[in-house]
Formats: structure tokens, sequence, C-alpha cells
């Protein structure tokens, strides 16, 4: 193996190298959701409600000229009626690419050394987010702009999870798998806080840092990949050694210095898609994630945007809110992995969390109007019930499949499973944002039924994998 293709030799105990995995793929994950997140905050200073600006300057008309209008307030392309459709289409954009590309993505990282693609993903990834960012800074308002750096984004997204997901199930084995997988999956939620706060922080005086910020957080973070990913499939610790001593003869085993080194033993074939395909479950759990990923990610893309236009509070306020269904989804995705570990079945756990949800999402839609203490209350009872099932579906389940008994031993289908899996998710999460922004134009009810809608089928789909 060419030497740039070398892990690096960093000398630490099994143990140690489990925690250090486990620490490296949580941040690097946590940037992959941290750079998505920016584009559901900046929506709201898209398309603003200039109506108060306009009263504010028609009431001191007098002193001032009227100096806002509503085209004026927002950024085009995005100053029209038909704001919503064109903010769901570069949702959609996105999405489509991501879903597309997660297919491909499993099956070309089964091939290539986990380290340097998600390197050459993550560095792709900040570029392009950090392009969406500059579209402010150079006033460019071409909707095709926006559209080609969403879906260039989608493409080099689906470099991350194949990759760290490949990379914890290579570390640890079964043994708690839901409660360890169940705290790691909170990155998810940790990066859409981060990226919150971080697009928040921006988001009024100059949108496009809320983008460049977080596009160097990703890329820095590339690199500390290349440098510091320690692969199991490509290395082994050697811990103790026997010395023959010339005297008598005889043999002592001592500590020497632990080392990587490279296996230069054939390894497994990778296995195809169709083969993934057959694994038990498989199927199953695919369509079940599509639906329940239609729903998170409509929560992901559009709550700002709601608490914005029914609460009334700016885009800071409504994005620094909306965190609170990011920290329901931390509760419940470690929940989820400890009840499934304690009962042994994780597809009965997904489908409880799923049944529970449907009311829950209505709840949500009415508590909503009765002021901010119901529906922070309510923000963090949702996103345990919604990112819960998504959560362990996408990680132990995902796990669990990739290493299934019927591969008998073959390590090398984890990718394409989870590929395949989070791939078929990703056609919800594409088609989710866009009908919330068909939907919300008849009222934000008609959203609200869909989303229930799609709990209830994958609620269905998955009641066959129990």
């Amino acid at each position: 193996m060419p030497f740039s293709l070398l892990p690096p030799c960093v000398v630490l105990s099994p143990s140690r190298y489990r925690a250090f995995t486990f620490s490296l793929t949580f941040l690097l994950y946590t940037s992959f959701h941290l750079s998505r997140k920016p584009i559901s905050i900046v929506k709201s200073e898209l398309h603003k409600n200039c109506s108060a600006l306009n009263e504010l300057s028609t009431a001191s008309s007098n002193q001032l000229p009227n100096l806002h209008t509503a085209a004026e307030c927002s950024w085009k392309p995005f100053d029209k009626s038909n704001y919503k459709q064109l903010l769901g289409a570069m949702d959609y954009s996105f999405l489509c690419a991501y879903a597309v590309g997660m297919f491909l993505s499993g099956i070309i990282g089964e091939r290539l050394p986990i380290r340097l693609y998600l390197t050459f993903g993550m560095l792709m990834s900040g570029l392009f987010t950090c392009l969406f960012g500059l579209g402010y800074i150079y006033s460019i308002h071409s909707l095709g702009f926006y559209i080609f750096v969403q879906v260039a984004n989608g493409l080099v997204q689906t470099t991350g999870w194949p990759s760290v997901v490949t990379c914890i199930g290579n570390w640890f084995g079964k043994g708690r798998r839901g409660l360890i997988m169940g705290i790691w999956n909170s990155h998810t939620s940790v990066g859409n806080i981060l990226g919150s706060l971080i697009a928040g922080y921006w988001v009024s005086s100059n949108w496009g840092l809320s983008f460049i910020v977080p596009g160097l957080i990703i890329a820095a973070m590339g690199i500390i990949c290349f440098l510091f990913l320690i692969e199991r499939e490509y290395c082994y610790v050697i811990g103790w050694t026997k010395l023959l001593l010339p005297q008598d003869n005889s043999s002592v085993s001592v500590p020497v210095q632990q080392v990587v080194v490279v296996k230069s033993e054939s390894e497994p074939s990778a296995i195809s898609f169709m083969g993934a395909l057959r694994i038990p479950g498989v199927i199953e759990f695919s369509l079940c994630l599509l639906f329940a990923k239609l729903v998170s990610y409509t929560f992901l893309f559009w709550l700002p945007l709601y608490i914005t236009k029914t609460a009334h509070l700016d885009a800071k306020k409504a994005g620094d809110l909306s965190t609170l269904f990011d920290v329901g989804g931390i509760v419940g995705g470690i929940l989820a992995g400890v009840i499934s570990d304690k009962l042994g079945k994780r597809a009965t756990t997904c489908a409880v969390m799923l049944l529970l949800a449907a009311p829950i999402l209505y709840g949500f839609s009415m508590i909503s109007e009765f002021g901010l203490g119901p529906t922070i209350g309510m923000l963090l009872v949702c996103g345990g019930l919604v990112n819960g099932p998504y959560a362990l579906i996408t990680t132990a389940v995902a796990a669990d499949l990739g290493t299934h008994k019927s591969l008998k031993g073959n390590a090398r289908a984890l990718s394409t499973v989870t590929a395949i899996i989070d791939g078929t998710g990703s056609v919800g999460a594409a088609i989710g944002p866009l009908l919330a922004g068909v939907l919300s134009s008849q009222g934000w009810d008609q959203v609200f039924y869909m989303l229930m809608a799609a709990d209830f089928l994958a609620l269905l789909v998955g009641a066959d994998a129990c």
C-alpha cells in the first residue's frame, strides 16, 4: 500500500483507540450537520415580513422617505409570492442529490480508504457551504447558482455517514451497541444546535457568514480527519512479544511499544448492492426510515420558519428556540438505544416511539398557539419521539444488519448496508421539505397532517420487521 494511504501511527491502548475513534467520529459528523443547518435559519432572512418596517416608515413619512418595500427587504429571487416553493426547491435539490449519491457512496466507500474518502468529502462540503455564503458577499441573485451549490453539496456530503458508521462499527462489537451508538448519534442534534447558534449569530447582520463560518469548520475538521483517523480495517495493535533468552533457552513475555501495522493478508471482497438487499431486515428498515426521516428532516429545514411565522419571532430567536427540538432528539436517541439493548428488540422500540409520536405531532400543531411555555415542552417531547427511531435505525440497526450472521463474518458489508438504509431514508428526507413548501401555502395544519400520515406509514412498515 502506498505510504500516503497508510493510517497515522498513534501509540494507544486498544481501549483508548476505541475512545479516540468514538470522540473523533463524533466531532467529524457533528461538523456535517453543523454545515447543513444554516439554510433553515437563513430562510426567514431570505424572505422577510416587511410590514412592520413599512408601517414604521409610513408613520414617519413626514420626516423620512419610505425606504423599505417588500422587495427591498427580501433577497432576490426569494422576494416573490412563491418564495415558499423556491425555498422548498432548494431543500429538495440538496436532499435529492444526497439521496441519489448515498446509494453510490456506500459502494464506493467499501472500496476506498475511509480516511481519504471522508477527508475529500469534508473539504468539498466546506467549499460548497462557503460558496452559498459568498452569494451574499458578491450579491448573487441567481436561483440557478443556489440550486447548483445545494446539489453539489448534497452529493459530497454523502461521503460522511457510511464512513463514520463503518469506522465506529469496526471498533465496537454488539455488546451495548444501542447505548453506545445512541450516545454517539447525538452528534446529529449537537451539530444542529451548534449550526443554529452559529448561523443565528450572523443571520440578521450578514447571513453570508452564517454559511462561511460552518464551511470553514467542516473543512478544518476534514484536515483533522486526514491527520488522525484510525481505521480498524487496516490496523491492529501489538502489545506483547516473546523474547528467547540465550542462556537457558527459556522465554519470557515482555511488553513492547504498541505500534500500528498494516495488514498484509487478503481481505474478503465487498458485498454487492443486491447482496446487501437480501440481508433479512434491510428492506423493511429502509422503508421505515424513509417515512421517519421525512418527518425529522421536515422539522430540520422548516421548524425555524414555522416558529417565525406562528410565534412572530425574529430569525435569531426562532433559530435558538428550534434547538430545543434537537435537545429532545439527543435524549430520545439515547433512550431508544438503552431500551432496545434491554429488550433486545430494536424494531419493537421503534414501533412504540412512532406510535406515541403521531398524537404528539398533532398536539404540537395545536399547543404552539398557546404561548412560549407549552411550545418549549412540546418541542422537547416531539424531538425525542421523532428522532429516537430515526437515530436507532441509522446506527444500531444498520450496524446489526451490516454484521448479520448471514454474512459469515464478512465485515465489508457495513458501509453498503448503511448507505442503502440511509439512502432510502434520504428519499423521504427530500420529499418531506418539498411537500412542506407546497402545503404550507395552504396553511401549516396541512403540513402537520402530512407528518402524521408519514409517521403512521413508518409504523406500518416497521411492524413487518418486528
